[in-house]
């Protein structure tokens, strides 16, 4: 998990597995509302990238 350097959003990847299938969690949050966003991808390439928009 990685905080935003300005806004207070908190973004993480994480990877789930179910049996041989794969899938990639990205989600952001703003603890201070209790507000969250997620979403799922099964391609790790679209989930960083994401996750690495998320934090700009």
């Amino acid at each position: 998990m990685k905080k935003h350097p300005v806004k207070k959003w908190e973004v993480s990847i994480s990877e789930l597995q179910e049996g041989i299938d794969k899938r990639f969690k990205v989600t952001r949050r703003l603890p201070d509302m209790s507000v969250a966003e997620t979403r799922i991808f099964r391609d790790k390439k679209k989930a960083r990238a994401l996750f690495d928009e998320w934090l700009k």
